[in-house]
């Protein structure tokens, strides 16, 4: 148990004192970052599957 203890509290100590965390201004830049790459990727997907289904339904289309 006392292992435990002493992970917890080095684990704290070093969240607390030794790792940099980002300014607000960095975290907002960085998640509207994250949204807009989404978004970008998303509409790829979309455009992809809407291709192979348009595609596919020519392909069985002409099959009929």
């Amino acid at each position: 148990m006392a292992k435990v203890t002493e992970y917890i509290k080095e684990s704290y100590e070093e969240l607390t004192q030794k790792v940099t965390w980002p300014t607000w201004s960095e975290l907002q830049s960085s998640a509207m970052l994250v949204l807009i790459a989404a978004i970008i990727i998303a509409f790829i997907i979309l455009a992809m599957d809407q291709a192979f289904g348009n595609l596919l339904h020519y392909f069985y289309k002409t099959l009929a």
